[in-house]
């Protein structure tokens, strides 16, 4: 049986895809205020631009190509059970070829209805309209979780971190909650990998092995040593 490698990845990988994050350090994202573009309320206000913000953003990410640390991510289901948990919104993951991903702030490249959360679509091309709705009759919205908004598939993630063998921390500052936390539910006697250039204070948690380095830097060097070590 193959071990469970659990990653967990942020926008330190999307980065290095030339996606910028909305964790500048000018507090903007693609020159937006986040709460302007990211929130229910920005919604509830001015729904076209919400929609456009996200419409511009979906080009951008279909337009970029996964990184050689999400295709390394994907090769290593030869010798893996590897299970990808990321905060990020992009589909990178998937285009590498990884198959087991769990979204914690869903997938821009589908839809859902702003009236029922468990109404989702893929969408066909690169935008949302203005006028397009769910079955129910309601307003179609990029399948994101907002800020102020619950993260439904967070309690999955926990789950799968309790069951890991392996994890791998892949270009995130743990900032963000409560995808933060999932740290937490990682078994004590497992090796944890933590990838970044500059990684947060994270001395509480045993058996680190710390790899300040990019995420493709990074990723290339843990691969190196799970397949010698498994």
């Amino acid at each position: 049986m193959k071990k469970r490698l659990v990653v967990l990845t942020g926008a330190g990988i999307s980065a290095e895809s030339g996606l910028k994050t909305f964790r500048d350090s000018d507090g903007l994202w693609e020159g937006y205020n986040i709460y302007d573009v990211a929130t229910p309320d920005a919604w509830e206000r001015n729904p076209t631009l919400v929609q456009e913000f996200y419409n511009e953003r979906r080009r951008q990410i279909l337009n970029a190509k996964p990184n050689l640390a999400h295709i390394e991510l994907a090769k290593l289901e030869e010798d893996f059970d590897v299970q990808i948990i990321t905060q990020n919104i992009d589909d990178l993951h998937e285009r590498a070829g990884s198959t087991q991903i769990t979204h914690l702030h869903g997938i821009i490249t589908f839809a859902q209805s702003d009236k029922n959360s468990s109404l989702i679509y893929p969408i066909k091309g690169d935008e949302i309209k203005i006028g397009e709705f769910c079955e129910l009759g309601s307003q179609l919205r990029p399948h994101v979780v907002w800020f102020g908004e619950a993260v439904p598939m967070i309690e999955t993630a926990a789950a799968i971190c309790e069951e890991a063998d392996i994890f791998m921390l892949v270009g995130t500052s743990l900032a963000v909650y409560p995808a933060a936390g999932l740290l937490d539910f990682v078994p004590k006697g497992v090796p944890k990998y933590i990838i970044d250039p500059k990684i947060p204070s994270v001395n509480q948690y045993a058996n680190l092995i710390k790899i300040e380095k990019s995420a493709t830097a990074g990723v290339k060097e843990v691969t190196e040593l799970l397949k010698k070590n498994g």
